[in-house]
């Protein structure tokens, strides 16, 4: 069996974790502190709308020397910690490595290219929701669980169609793109507006969603993800903003809330940054105008390290 990293024993990194370790894969998780801690003397649990599952894993550590090389890494890491987390995994790093980041945003990859190497590094995207809620436990929102991955100049490849079929034997989808660019915008022109409504409102989606004013300050907020994707020369279908808002009416479940929103509402740092901050400074390069981003940014801006006091 294939040996996998998670980079990341959280809301991401943990569910995708278990499901592969449980289907027999090796799976080495890293985390830190009273987390990894639990994880050590307790197992790890994920718990929600996907049932429960509970694993010893092979070996927790914070230290990925431990570890040895890796088959695949999946890097779930948060985006302030993108480099450090990089740099740190050097030695899981062997010629036919594959490291997946899949963590929130669209720029992960091209900051891991001049750690890592180029070739290294695939293109990916999650869409799986979950926060830890005690140490060393996880709980998973929605009953989706999917990852999306692909070669940044090849549409397939032997390692990817291996990992796709890893994630079909642990029981959720593995998607090998032919156009990974376009999948992680597919995700970010979700993910992006959604997450600032979320962290605006300190609500869960269906608190909102079927309010007018609050959807329509999502869809305007969208509409400017979805213009600076097109400048960049990503291919949307034409019903990308129709598909999108559909998904938040009624693919997220009522209680979901993205990360982000989890964040402010717990007081911690957050991915501001790196979602409206981004969006905002990309507006900013192709001369499109990004308000509604920069009304969220704003609102947002005093709790991107934590809550102000």
């Amino acid at each position: 069996m294939p040996r996998i990293a998670i980079i990341g024993t959280g809301g991401i990194g943990a569910p995708l974790g278990a499901s592969l370790a449980k289907a027999g894969a090796e799976v080495i998780f890293l985390a830190r502190g009273a987390h990894l801690a639990a994880i050590r003397e307790n197992g790890l649990r994920v718990e929600g709308d996907r049932g429960e599952t509970l694993i010893r894993p092979a070996l927790a550590t914070d230290d990925p020397s431990h570890a040895g090389v890796m088959d695949y890494v999946l890097f779930c890491v948060k985006q302030w910690d993108v480099e450090s987390a990089g740099a740190a995994i050097r030695p899981m790093i062997g010629p036919k490595t594959a490291v997946l980041p899949l963590q929130n945003g669209i720029d992960a990859a091209e900051r891991l290219f001049p750690i890592l190497g180029h070739d290294a590094v695939m293109g990916a995207s999650a869409l799986v929701t979950g926060s830890i809620i005690a140490p060393g436990v996880i709980r998973q929102t929605g009953a989706y669980q999917t990852i999306t991955f692909g070669e940044w100049n090849t549409p397939s490849s032997a390692r990817g169609e291996r990992l796709r079929d890893l994630c079909a034997a642990a029981g959720f989808e593995g998607v090998l793109s032919p156009d990974i660019a376009l999948a992680i915008w597919d995700k970010f022109v979700l993910l992006a507006p959604y997450g600032g409504v979320s962290a605006l409102t300190r609500l869960p989606a269906g608190k909102w969603r079927d309010d007018p004013d609050v959807f329509a300050l999502y869809e305007a907020a969208l509409r400017e993800v979805v213009a600076i994707g097109m400048a960049r020369g990503v291919k949307f279908p034409a019903d990308i903003v129709a598909r999108k808002c559909a998904f938040v009416r009624t693919g997220f479940p009522p209680h979901h809330m993205a990360s982000i929103g989890n964040d402010v509402v717990a007081g911690n740092r957050t991915e501001l940054d790196f979602l409206s901050g981004k969006v905002i400074a990309l507006g900013r390069e192709h001369g499109i105008a990004t308000p509604f981003h920069e009304f969220l940014y704003a609102a947002l801006k005093l709790y991107r390290n934590g809550r102000p006091v």
